[in-house]
């Protein structure tokens, strides 16, 4: 906690945002693409998905704070890092959405709309332990950095990438708060650890899944290079696991354990393959 607050810097949304591009809405209007003012840039059907599922997932805070506080346990540190958390991950919704109601990057009558849908129906993942939770928010917050960054880049407007690099940056930083996590969780109790690791691997999915039309602009995403299998088994699963937790040099572990690595690395390889075929195509 204390490398975190450390490294984390204050930032201020309302610095990033280009209001100057900002007009009103009419009440029941309604949006079409060449509302938009991105500088001078032109957005594909790629990149406002990714606008749309970045935000959205954003939105859906209070669920998280509700597993995260659950999980977690409420001893002072982890409450104040619970918190903490979540303020800095408000602060990432706030300044995403602002940016796109002034850019009019996407339809925001169809962004409030699915707002609703998906902090309604509360779809999270639900963690058994806090190694499973450690495990998956490492996992998940470094993809959500690869994908807010990688959303910038394609969004050919300076403003748009500064705020998707200001939000990367953080979400970097909680990465580091997790993966660190994870190691002290292998020192603690590394048989626990790699069998939720292994489920967690084998199992994971962005947390997005409850927004409308999920899998339709997942799959645009993925076709552009945003966020695809490659970025998920080069820059986040294989790199974690055989480099930052360094899992094959674990000694001690019982037979559930072994088992679960083993596994670990055969899922590993899966998504290997996986990413490369998909790379060929």
């Amino acid at each position: 906690l204390n490398k975190h607050l450390a490294s984390s810097k204050e930032w201020f949304p309302h610095e990033l945002v280009p209001w100057s591009r900002g007009r009103d809405f009419e009440p029941g209007g309604s949006w079409c693409p060449d509302d938009a003012d991105l500088g001078g840039a032109v957005l594909d059907g790629a990149a406002r998905s990714a606008l749309y599922v970045n935000l959205l997932t954003e939105d859906n805070l209070p669920y998280y704070f509700n597993d995260i506080d659950r999980v977690f346990g409420t001893t002072d540190t982890y409450r104040y890092w619970t918190r903490r958390w979540t303020a800095e991950e408000g602060r990432h919704s706030i300044a995403i959405r602002d940016y796109l109601t002034v850019s009019r990057a996407i339809d925001p009558w169809e962004l409030e709309r699915s707002r609703m849908v998906q902090v309604t129906g509360a779809d999270t993942p639900k963690p058994a332990s806090p190694q499973h939770g450690f495990c998956y928010l490492a996992i998940q917050e470094l993809a959500t950095r690869v994908s807010h960054l990688n959303t910038g880049k394609v969004l050919g407007d300076a403003a748009g990438y500064n705020v998707m690099a200001r939000v990367a940056f953080d979400e970097n930083l909680h990465f580091m708060f997790y993966r660190d996590m994870v190691g002290a969780c292998l020192e603690a109790d590394p048989s626990a650890t790699v069998v939720a690791l292994e489920q967690v691997v084998r199992e994971f999915q962005m947390p997005g899944l409850g927004i409308p039309g999920f899998d339709r602009h997942a799959q645009a995403i993925a076709r552009a290079g945003i966020y695809d299998l490659v970025n998920h088994h080069d820059r986040i699963v294989q790199p974690l696991v055989h480099n930052a937790w360094r899992i094959a040099e674990l000694t001690g572990l019982d037979d559930a354990a072994e088992r679960a690595r083993d596994a670990l690395f055969a899922q590993v390889e899966r998504l290997g393959r996986l990413a490369n075929r998909m790379a060929r195509r």
